[in-house]
């Protein structure tokens, strides 16, 4: 009798532990180190050895750590940004425009009112108008989703290069020479202070904060409960009486807000300039950080940390070895490529039809 079963069919894990999910990550992480080390061995003279202890080094070699620890915190914090309107299934890839206004409010509140007023004065009109900036361009696309059904992902995709153009057009009114970055010397003033005579800790303690902050409305709140019932089903939550267009907006507006403040802590806090590239993709790498963290923002600092440990590593690879610049883009590729691979086999099993079942179609 003819067996219809296919040769191979995927099922869905319903039973995974958190110690086998570790495991799966651990070996596609140490799998995707194998493949770097033997892909930069084809272009260098360099034992593989060698080449991992170069990896730790790029992350956390001697002055290093602490701008590490930085950078994982400008990226959780904009993970946390995309966080909220991900569980409810609202997906904002427009996080990289949303970072760039708050960046750009922060920026135009340096230049015209610099020097004019007391800088602490200046640095709460900075966040003012970098979180209500970036929170208004996240509200736009939320307004016309819950409106009119228009397609979000295409809308805060588009919307990212509307930001750009608009950081272009004030790089040509703040600086006559046609420079491609206004920099510390026109931004001199509402510079963030340091906190125990240390860089960049200021802008860590308050990624710090956001994320408690975020985990406790998420799990904790009414309304981190209604974002999560909206994503499961909109009909289910006009049903026990949630106003989606309203959970939508709001939400949108949070993770809006949240965008604004890593744009102002990215011009205040750490660069004191302003360019067309100053997000740095992060935007689009939160994306992944939270998926892979399964929108949870305690796992999110784990993630984070990962990706640019690997990220600044792969950097240090290509330039001590005197490799191409974009020679780093490839090993962050192919470890990208084994973290998000290792995925699929936590979430699902593979299932080959057995011999015996093979034996009876004949």
């Amino acid at each position: 009798m003819k067996n219809n079963e296919p040769l191979i069919r995927i099922t869905k894990r319903t039973n995974t532990s958190f110690k086998s999910a570790v495991l799966v990550r651990a070996v596609a992480i140490i799998l995707a180190l194998i493949v770097c080390g033997i892909v930069t061995k084809l272009f260098t003279s360099d034992d593989p050895i060698s080449i991992f202890k170069t990896v730790f080094h790029g992350a956390f070699g001697k002055g290093r750590m602490l701008v590490t620890i930085h950078d994982v915190a400008l990226l959780l914090c904009v993970s946390l940004a995309v966080t909220p309107a991900f569980k409810m299934k609202f997906w904002n890839i427009g996080a990289e425009g949303q970072v760039l206004m708050g960046a750009l409010s922060t920026a135009m509140c340096m230049f015209y009112l610099g020097g004019k007023i007391p800088d602490a004065l200046l640095i709460l009109i900075m966040i003012f108008f970098s979180i209500v900036t970036a929170c208004v361009w996240a509200i736009i696309p939320a307004f016309f989703k819950a409106q009119w059904g228009t397609n979000e992902t295409l809308f805060t995709l588009m919307m990212n290069y509307v930001a750009i153009q608009l950081i272009e057009y004030f790089l040509k009114v703040a600086d006559k020479s046609g420079s491609n970055v206004v920099g510390p010397d026109l931004l001199s003033h509402g510079w963030f202070p340091q906190l125990f005579h240390t860089d960049y800790l200021l802008n860590i303690s308050v990624v710090i904060i956001i994320t408690i902050v975020l985990h406790i409305y998420l799990r904790q709140s009414k309304h981190g409960y209604e974002l999560s019932v909206v994503g499961e089903s909109e009909n289910t939550a006009r049903y026990i009486g949630i106003n989606v267009k309203k959970v939508i907006i709001r939400t949108m507006a949070l993770s809006g807000a949240i965008c604004g403040i890593a744009g102002l802590l990215l011009v205040g806090g750490s660069s004191h300039s302003v360019d067309p590239n100053i997000a740095g993709g992060r935007g689009f790498t939160a994306i992944m950080v939270s998926w892979l963290a399964k929108f949870n923002p305690i796992y999110m600092i784990l993630t984070s940390l990962l990706l640019v440990f690997l990220a600044r590593g792969a950097d240090e690879v290509s330039s001590k070895f005197g490799l191409n610049a974009d020679f780093s883009q490839i090993l962050t590729g192919i470890i990208l490529f084994f973290i998000i691979g290792c995925e699929f086999f936590i979430n699902y099993q593979v299932h080959f039809r057995s011999k015996k079942t093979a034996k009876e179609d004949k």
